[in-house]
């Protein structure tokens, strides 16, 4: 008997088989991946300063613009990262 997972990954394989990707294109992806995660780190390290200043402060409502931005700014490097690796994925088909 076939789990839930199983049925659902031959559902989506009929739909769209996975792409086999070619050692240029995984090198590209990991090229990708190490910048992206080298641009969210740096944001993080530079707004997490300026939280800590905030919360040294006591002036929560930077604060807590601070982490907002920093919850947008990952969303965004993270939202890039998956348009490029999609590109990269779509050059191969």
């Amino acid at each position: 008997m076939k789990s839930a997972y199983e049925l659902a990954m031959e559902r989506l394989n009929k739909s769209e088989p996975i792409a086999k990707l070619n050692t240029k294109q995984k090198a590209e992806i990991s090229e990708l991946e190490s910048r992206y995660a080298a641009k969210i780190a740096e944001q993080e390290i530079m707004l997490k300063d300026q939280i800590t200043a905030a919360n040294q402060a006591g002036d929560w409502e930077k604060r807590k613009e601070l982490e907002g931005q920093l919850v947008h700014e990952r969303k965004k490097l993270r939202g890039d990262l998956d348009e490029k690796k999609d590109a990269v994925r779509q050059r191969g088909k």
